[in-house]
């Protein structure tokens, strides 16, 4: 077990910077021909939690990035919740998820792509903690179109 001390480190690494190493989690997802959505969870300017969907590998229809990276997470400070973190993804997390991250009372969300069809923001934003704090649209375009080329090459094929 880890102990992480959960105090303001006054650490400044960018929210670009992090979802850059999100984004690197769904090019494996999408390397293991998964939906390309990637996530990272951060504490004190150091990832804790990495995940990507797998979904189809593991065929359990709750293994989206979110879920694996909070799991990686509360494994690795031995405790399952999540305040003084972020969580960064690729895309906007879905019902699911964002129930998931209100039980880890997660400080900070931060994604790059909305999603119009299934992201939680169509729910209303009781679907997170009061205390957590949503910032969308970093690196959004790059995010949105991974996915996007995703799905129009299975249309094709």
């Amino acid at each position: 077990m880890k102990y992480v001390n959960f105090e303001d480190t006054g650490d400044t690494i960018s929210d670009e910077f992090f979802m850059k190493e999100a984004l690197k989690e769904a090019h494996k997802a999408l390397a293991g021909d998964e939906v390309p959505i990637g996530a990272v969870i951060v504490h004190g300017g150091r990832i804790i939690g990495r995940g990507h969907n797998l979904t189809e590998r593991l065929n359990d229809v709750t293994a989206h990035a979110e879920m694996q990276a909070f799991t990686a997470a509360a494994n690795y400070i031995g405790g399952k919740y999540l305040v003084g973190c972020t969580l960064y993804v690729t895309v906007e997390p879905c019902v699911m998820c964002a129930g998931a991250a209100y039980w880890t009372q997660i400080s900070r969300i931060v994604f790059g792509a909305k999603d119009p069809k299934r992201g939680f923001s169509l729910f209303g934003s009781g679907l997170l903690h009061p205390k957590t704090t949503v910032i969308n649209g970093i690196l959004g375009e790059e995010c949105a179109a991974l996915v996007t080329s995703f799905f129009r090459n299975k249309r094709t094929e």
